[in-house]
């Protein structure tokens, strides 16, 4: 801690002499700037992408963990009996809070994306769908099938356990490959920083070699370096912070009436502030490439 202490204090207290070594502007300044800021940028959306991708996860799985379906595939002339005998079970079921027979309107817009808004449920032999809501506490799902095989031999018990799986699957996969584009934007800032520091211990070798002559040290020569590559990191970094920010801030919301993963691209709450992580890791990240670049150059140049 007191060692974190100390290198904070020497980053944020300028030292006038030190500060000429490096050249305030030209290739090396615009190229840091420029990286940590577009590096920032991409970070906040590769966040919010994860964290999106959490939040689907969650609530496609407890979604569809609360929901199932019951199929009823009769007759014509057996379909409503087997309906309401299938609604008489479930309401002796236990783990059941709602169930109701969906109507022809409903099972026609759920068919319509393959076969049209004109569907006429008369003309195909459509199964009767049952939407059944269960309780935080769940329902028997092995029992019910049996009482339904028993006394509803029509219907089919769908619990969505075969879908909710893959959805949820890939939204973790998802945030999984949100989580590791922050650790490839984290790399190549580090690559971009490593490439100016390197590029300005060169141009500056001259330099270098008449500050070694009056006696300054190597780590009096780093720091100048490492001082400013962090602080431009940072600027760039929280440049790109904000500008992503304002973007994702106005991506566009969805209603309750869609579910489009784009619409719910965003943060939500306390997760406003993690954006603000950004910056500073920019700037250990440069630190610590910077250090690296300022050592190795340093000592090739001896």
């Amino acid at each position: 801690m007191k060692q974190l202490r100390a290198i904070t204090q020497r980053l944020i207290h300028s030292d006038a002499q030190a500060d000429r070594v490096v050249p305030r502007s030209g290739f090396t300044a615009q190229l840091t700037l420029f990286a940590a800021g577009a590096m920032a940028f991409l970070a906040v959306f590769a966040l919010a992408m994860s964290l999106a991708a959490g939040r689907l996860a969650t609530q496609w799985g407890e979604e569809l963990a609360r929901s199932a379906t019951i199929r009823i595939a009769a007759p014509a002339e057996q379909q409503q009996a087997q309906t309401d005998a299938a609604l008489r079970i479930l309401e002796t079921t236990k783990g059941v809070a709602q169930a109701r027979a969906l109507s022809n309107d409903e099972q026609a817009a759920l068919l319509a994306p393959w076969f049209g808004p004109k569907l006429q449920l008369d003309a195909l032999p459509v199964p009767r769908l049952i939407e059944v809501i269960e309780t935080s506490d769940g329902m028997d799902a092995a029992g019910l099938r049996l009482r339904l095989a028993a006394e509803v031999p029509g219907a089919v018990l769908d619990d969505h356990s075969r879908w909710r799986e893959p959805l949820v699957k890939a939204a973790s996969r998802l945030r999984i490959l949100g989580w590791a584009s922050i650790l490839l934007i984290a790399a190549v800032t580090a690559a971009m920083v490593t490439l100016a520091a390197n590029a300005a211990l060169a141009a500056n070798a001259q330099v270098v070699a008449v500050l070694r002559l009056v006696g300054a040290t190597d780590d009096y020569i780093a720091h100048a370096f490492i001082r400013r590559f962090t602080l431009r990191a940072l600027i760039g970094a929280a440049a790109g912070m904000v500008l992503g920010m304002i973007a994702v801030l106005f991506m566009p919301r969805g209603g309750d009436e869609t579910a489009s993963f784009l619409t719910g691209l965003g943060f939500q709450g306390v997760h406003w502030l993690m954006p603000l992580l950004i910056p500073p890791l920019a700037a250990a990240v440069a630190f610590a490439a910077t250090r690296l670049a300022a050592r190795r150059t340093l000592e090739e140049l001896s």
